[in-house]
């Protein structure tokens, strides 16, 4: 609501140039009267009063003329009530019968601009003081409905209660030190102050009494200047305000029985700004009044959940506010769970542990053929159960992390990549020799020999298990709460703990990897029809280059979706070692069973 504040001399400019169209006024009838002759001479309308007690009970104002201009003025009046035989009263209430009373000889100038005791400082001609009052005397005798009368006569009432209860006081059982009574010659105002808070009397149907602060219980008629029969002005009772209630319960209004200004009866609204729905705050307009504002929604992670609030609270760590800003939820929990992506790669793994097993049975059935066992059918055995814990060890990135998964899924993960290149490394070995052995003077065979592949296999393992020893002795991966990439969520993520360790483990696979790809690719071109450096070359290339790939997707990937992303590289790159090392075999040993022979292999069958 937008309040002015008016100058004498130019009362009315602001409101004609303003757009409030409610007004509160603090003023009585005469402070009241100038005013409203300007605000009538500029013709200022549809303006919605909201009175004080003092003015909206004014009946100066209930002539016709002034409805365009107050009807429809509300407000609070005290409350009216019957004063016995005050109209009798009044009709005696003459000068000759109180003669030394100021207030009636004031009365009587006032009524009939007469003196009933001349005098050269009043200047009004004699009268004789029993005149009859006149019809246009109405006003004053007017006695149907008197508050501010009834108001002063409840308290002439309880100030006689007061004294009453003082003087029927009784030594030595008085209200006040060592139980004296108030003396009748010499009384305080504090002790008759006590009496009036101690006095509860009933007078015209009323109870009058007064609280422990000395205020009385509070009574008031909601007033409504509405148009009366005559166009003139009538004030309505449109509700009371009574302080006897229980609280909240005080204000009683019949909203359906007001009449606003220009005769409406809907609410009139006077706002610069509308309110401030919840989810939002109020920011001032710079330059202009406090009530101009606009609505600024809350950020995300804020709340507000009252009207025209000027500030959002900020949720809760947990918790995150929700499409309305209007109340703090509990944030989603996010890690890799078995929806969509999580049931595709669980899939992919026990697909691949499925086809794993199926080569595995197949070259067991074959265990005697040469193409089985022309390259140690063992390494091949152990690059198998190698590959199937590849499969599995993927599963373990795949729901809710917790201390032992973390651990489990990067160490299982890095030892078992590890045993599967060794035993690649072992064969790729075995192969150079094996065709080096075959030149005059080599004896290199006798250097790879299984107990020696094993030694091979073994010791590069074991690199491998000393350093996940030391990672989880030092640092140990542990689950951990992401709510850094995205405020909304709460991403449930496995802390790799010491990056070092990891980086270390890492690097370390790279490494048997490269040495692999390395001696493959200087045996690719060694005679035969089954040249088998061949498919290691490729497998290693299809290794590397997903684990390549593997780094940067992994570092830009938040919680689940790295978990996903090195899951898929564990499967990418064991089926791609699955396939190029073992479907050239199972073609053969299926499909070619002829050519499964040992001079075939050697390229030394006769054409």
């Amino acid at each position: 609501m937008q309040i002015y504040c008016c100058a004498k001399a130019t009362p009315c400019k602001v409101m004609h140039s303003a757009n409030a169209k409610v007004v509160v006024v603090f003023a009585a009838e005469g402070e009241m009267t100038p005013f409203l002759r300007d605000l009538m001479t500029q013709n200022i309308t549809g303006i919605q009063w909201v009175a004080s007690e003092a003015l909206v009970t004014a009946s100066v104002f209930s002539g016709r003329e002034y409805y365009p201009y107050m009807g429809g003025t509300i407000g609070f009046g005290i409350r009216k009530g019957h004063i016995f035989r005050l109209g009798d009263f009044l009709q005696t209430v003459n000068p000759n019968r109180y003669p030394d009373n100021v207030l009636v000889h004031e009365l009587w100038e006032s009524l009939y601009g007469c003196s009933p005791f001349p005098s050269s400082v009043t200047q009004m001609p004699p009268c004789s003081g029993q005149e009859s009052l006149l019809e246009q005397h109405s006003a004053y005798m007017n006695t149907s409905s008197p508050r501010v009368a009834y108001n002063v006569y409840k308290g002439v009432y309880a100030i006689a209660h007061s004294l009453h209860n003082l003087l029927l006081c009784q030594p030595g059982r008085g209200p006040f030190q060592n139980n004296s009574c108030a003396q009748s010659n010499n009384i305080h105002p504090w002790q008759l102050q006590h009496y009036l808070q101690e006095v509860n009397f009933h007078i015209a149907g009323e109870e009058v009494d007064f609280d422990a602060k000395g205020d009385s219980v509070p009574y008031y008629d909601i007033i409504n200047w509405q148009r009366g029969t005559e166009g003139n002005i009538e004030f309505v009772n449109v509700g009371l305000f009574d302080g006897t209630k229980a609280v909240g319960e005080e204000l009683l209004i019949q909203e359906d029985r007001i009449m606003w200004a220009g005769h409406q009866s809907e609410v009139p609204v006077s706002v610069c700004s509308a309110s401030c729905l919840p989810g939002s705050r109020k920011a001032v307009r710079r330059g202009e009044p406090i009530c101009c504002f606009d609505c600024v929604p809350c950020d995300s992670g804020k709340i507000s959940n009252l009207t025209n609030s000027v500030d959002c609270a900020i949720c809760p760590e947990d918790f995150w506010s929700n499409n309305d800003r209007t109340a703090c939820i509990s944030k989603k929990v996010e890690y890799l769970t078995f929806d969509s992506l999580g049931i595709a790669l669980t899939v992919m793994s026990v697909v691949g542990a499925c086809f794993t097993l199926a080569v595995c049975g197949v070259f067991f059935c074959y265990r005697h053929t040469a193409i089985v066992r022309v390259n140690n059918s063992e390494l091949s055995f152990f690059i198998l159960f190698a590959l199937t814990l590849c499969f599995l060890c993927s599963l373990l990135f795949i729901g809710k992390p917790t201390y032992w998964s973390c651990m489990l899924r990067h160490t299982a993960f890095s030892i078992t990549v590890s045993l599967c290149i060794s035993c690649i490394l072992g064969k790729t070995l075995v192969v150079l020799a094996a065709f080096t052995a075959t030149k005059p003077g080599q004896n290199i065979m006798k250097w790879l020999g299984p107990k020696q592949q094993r030694t091979i296999i073994s010791s590069c393992t074991l690199v491998q298990v000393v350093i996940c020893a030391a990672w989880l002795i030092d640092s140990p991966p542990f689950p951990s709460r992401n709510t850094q990439y995205e405020h909304s969520k709460i991403i449930l993520e496995c802390s790799v703990g010491s990056s070092l360790a990891f980086w270390c483990v890492l690097g370390y696979i790279g490494l048997q990897a490269c040495l692999c790809f390395v001696l493959a690719f200087l045996a690719r071109k060694l005679p035969g029809n089954f040249n088998e450096a061949k498919f290691i070359t490729f497998s290693m290339l299809i290794f590397c280059a997903v684990w390549l790939a593997f780094i940067p997707a992994y570092i830009s990937s938040p919680g689940n979706y790295a978990d996903a992303v090195e899951s898929f590289a564990i499967l990418a790159s064991s089926f791609g070692l699955l396939f190029c090392l073992f479907a050239p075999k199972s073609y053969i040993i299926l499909l070619k069973p002829e050519k499964n022979t040992k001079q075939h292999l050697m390229g030394k069958e006769k054409k």
